[in-house]
């Protein structure tokens, strides 16, 4: 059974790691958008709301890694209770950093 979970988790494990990967490279370039803006001199609203859009990415990054975190480095057992109380831990996490 636990090698069941294990294969499971390392499954998730990749695809969440693919998933970061992705959204650091579109990040990447959004960084890159903006030093082009900068360059550009234009003007600071439309600046602003990219690194607005920015910052909620990296927040979505960590998000998503604290999520990860809880549910595989913890060691919070793997049954409803604990899921529930997780996922309303994960919930508020999401909430304060939106």
């Amino acid at each position: 059974m636990d090698e069941i979970i294990d294969d499971i988790v390392d499954e998730k494990s990749e695809k969440l790691k693919k998933d970061i990967l992705v959204r650091l490279r579109r990040i990447e370039g959004q960084v890159k958008g903006i030093h082009g803006m900068i360059d550009k001199n234009v003007c600071c609203p439309d600046v602003l709301v990219q690194i607005a859009a920015i910052r909620a990415a990296i927040n979505k990054v960590g998000a998503l890694i604290i999520e990860d975190y809880a549910r595989n480095c913890m060691g919070i057992p793997h049954d409803s209770e604990a899921e529930e109380g997780l996922q309303q831990l994960i919930k508020t996490i999401n909430t304060f950093m939106k």
